[in-house]
């Protein structure tokens, strides 16, 4: 059986692709950008994996889909909330361009993942795009299958980090009101075993051109979603909910009190007064599966965080940050126009041990000099609507291109070779990148700004001190090997 999968670096994406590899199946997988795709993880099926790169909101980068032969089932997971206020015209540029770009395929099945829009409730954007993806889909070629999820539960997923910020940061929380509104959350795991199932080839004709919800076993608030993680933590906390605060003013408290962006805090708080619970139930039968609780998910998401196997998060698209894809194809930092901090000095400790300090930079282990300092400059940000230090990083110690680390976003790395690039996704006047070299006996560090104008430079001129002070000693940090962090 062949699968294409779109949005295969996508928090769903990364999920399924394994369990399609395990069963035997052919992939073809489309990403914007081949060098964040994460393909050392899959180097057991390679002679199943096809990657191709493409970009669905412009259609001329898609290959010709002539050469890709008969395919049996396609998965459309493309989703743009964290693109900003235009998310819906992005989705339905991207659901035109691949009904068009798929048609001379010959494809038995599309599987489109959408969210549950109640009938007779007035949609937000976010539902609205979700519904008007899968009218386009449906006018497409090949027989649409659509699953309507309502709060998806897993390691990394964007529901899951924001109740975890919330719970572990606040033993007091005075919440909106939309915290009453019910949902029906469901298991990643759950999800992906949906997903599989409607594309099985012996009950394919049972799903084609239908639409089921899909949910968990329980119907919650999410302020019961909140006590449920508190009770699993063993946490005593305060939940006290206000009826003054408005859409906005909850997007806001999302964006200040968890890790996720201000774009998709909007998205979100704009369908949380809706009741996303399931309508029918027709698939527990079609395909059977035992459906995890709440707190079963939550405790299965936990193990994994702990065990730090969480093979893809939410923040890692390139959807959800600032970065433009030319950052990641262009791995030579610009020489002409920029402002640069640049020291070398000699290594004192093993070669790969200063390589294990610079490959552990961020996140909770932190930085190795005047940690507070960066965890002020996020703040910083934040205020003025950056991501701030709150996405940490996926894995304490390994990191691929595309990654997000705190603020910034990996663009290159190549621990063989003992070079990491970094690109800020800051609110700045300009551009900046933060480069390591390790080479036999010594360590370079690079500060590069690149300024947008006089405000710009005034910018750089205002935080040059701060350098003298952070990089000198972030530097001998790293090249003594930075043992006492790493070892946290």
């Amino acid at each position: 059986m062949r699968v294409l999968v779109t949005g295969a670096n996508g928090y769903i994406g990364l999920r399924l692709i394994p369990q399609l590899l395990e069963l035997g199946y052919s992939v073809i997988a489309i990403v914007r950008n081949k060098d964040r795709f994460p393909i050392q993880n899959f180097k057991a099926w390679t002679p199943q994996l096809l990657v191709i790169e493409g970009d669905f909101l412009k259609f001329q980068s898609l290959e010709n889909a002539d050469q890709l032969g008969e395919i049996d089932a396609a998965y459309y997971l493309l989703h743009s909330m964290g693109a900003g206020k235009n998310f819906p015209c992005q989705e339905k540029i991207c659901a035109q361009n691949f009904t068009e770009w798929i048609k001379p395929v010959p494809l038995g099945q599309v599987v489109y993942l959408s969210g549950i829009s109640p009938q007779g409730s007035e949609l937000s954007d976010h539902l609205e795009s979700r519904a008007t993806v899968a009218r386009i889909l449906a006018n497409g070629n090949a027989p649409l299958t659509t699953l309507r999820a309502s709060i998806i539960v897993g390691s990394g997923s964007a529901s899951f980090e924001i109740i975890r910020d919330l719970v572990e940061k606040l033993p007091v929380m005075s919440t909106p009101r939309w915290t009453r509104t019910k949902c029906q959350p469901i298991a990643i795991r759950n999800v992906i075993g949906y997903l599989l199932g409607v594309t099985d080839p012996s009950d394919k004709q049972l799903f084609l051109n239908q639409t089921f919800d899909i949910g968990g076993p329980q119907v919650l608030t999410y302020q019961m979603m909140l006590e449920g993680y508190a009770r699993v933590r063993g946490l005593r906390r305060f939940i006290l909910p206000v009826p003054f605060l408005s859409p906005k003013l909850s997007a806001y408290w999302l964006y200040f009190m968890t890790a996720t962006s201000f774009p998709l805090a909007r998205a979100l708080v704009s369908s949380l007064h809706i009741e996303t619970t399931c309508e029918e139930s027709r698939i527990k039968e079609l395909v059977p599966q035992d459906l995890l609780s709440y707190q079963q998910s939550i405790k299965l998401a936990l193990s994994v965080v702990a065990q730090n196997r969480v093979p893809s998060v939410w923040f890692n698209s390139l959807a959800s940050g600032k970065v433009d894809s030319r950052h990641i194809r262009n791995i030579q930092i610009p020489e002409h126009g920029i402002l640069h901090d640049s020291r070398k000095i000699v290594i004192r400790a093993p070669r790969q041990q200063v390589i294990d300090a610079v490959w552990s930079l961020g996140g909770k282990v932190g930085w190795p000099s005047m940690d507070w300092a960066w965890h002020l400059r996020g703040m910083m940000d934040k205020c003025v609507g950056g991501s701030g230090m709150r996405r940490g990083r996926r894995d304490p110690y390994k990191l691929s291109t595309g990654d997000a680390l705190d603020f910034w976003r990996v663009i290159l790395v190549d621990k063989d070779a003992g070079r990491l690039i970094l690109f800020a996704e800051m609110k700045l006047p300009g551009e900046a990148w933060l480069e390591y070299s390790v080479g036999s006996n010594s360590i370079k560090q690079r500060a590069v700004f690149r300024p947008r104008g006089l405000f710009g430079r005034l910018y750089w001129a205002c935080t040059y001190p701060f350098h003298l002070i952070i990089f000198p000693r972030m530097l001998n940090q790293l090249a003594n090997g930075w043992k006492h962090r790493i070892t946290l």
